[in-house]
């Protein structure tokens, strides 16, 4: 039987569609030799799983340097959020810690894939208790990415159990996201 509060929680994240799942979090390997320096810069949302955080369309990501193994995060749709994150263990550089505001936990932001210049995959996952939540995004240096590189970050995905099929893709429409690119 589960305890009331784990419950509560569940019903909670369920009903703000982000995707929970019963066990442990998974662990899948992460983006080798990592270079945050080739990551910084500005990146488009072209597919996420959706989260109470980020409901736009147009959505963006800016990295940038804020010290050594802290970068900045300037995320924008219709607002913009900022952040910063951390890497955990310089082993380990694709495996990031990110915080948008004091009085949130910081999350995980790990970087499975990236070729640096057209696409990168994300995942995040935490685990309460019995059950965890999951976010990935798929994003791109340009407002599209061709659907052959989506297919194989999809594939990346499932290898570990991440169900594609609930992942929604991001407007990133020039007529309607005019503003946003300016």
């Amino acid at each position: 039987m589960f305890p009331v509060i784990s419950l509560t929680l569940l019903s909670v994240l369920t009903a703000s569609a982000q995707v929970v799942n019963f066990g442990k979090c998974p662990k899948p390997d992460v983006q080798a030799n990592f270079d945050a320096s080739r990551y910084l810069g500005k990146w488009y949302g072209i597919q996420k799983i959706p989260t109470t955080f980020q409901k736009g369309q147009c959505s963006t990501a800016t990295y940038s340097l804020k010290s050594p193994g802290v970068i900045g995060v300037l995320n924008s749709q219709l607002l913009s959020t900022v952040g910063s994150a951390k890497v955990k263990n310089p082993a380990e550089p694709a495996k990031l810690e990110v915080s948008f505001s004091v009085s949130s936990p910081p999350g995980p932001y790990w970087v499975l894939s990236t070729d640096y210049e057209g696409h990168s995959l994300v995942y995040s996952c935490t685990d309460f208790g019995e059950f965890y939540k999951e976010m990935t995004w798929i994003l791109s240096r340009e407002p599209t990415l061709s659907e052959q590189t989506i297919e194989e970050l999809h594939g990346i995905l499932s290898s570990f159990g991440v169900s594609v099929d609930k992942m929604v893709p991001t407007n990133q429409d020039p007529d309607y996201c005019s503003p946003m690119y300016e």
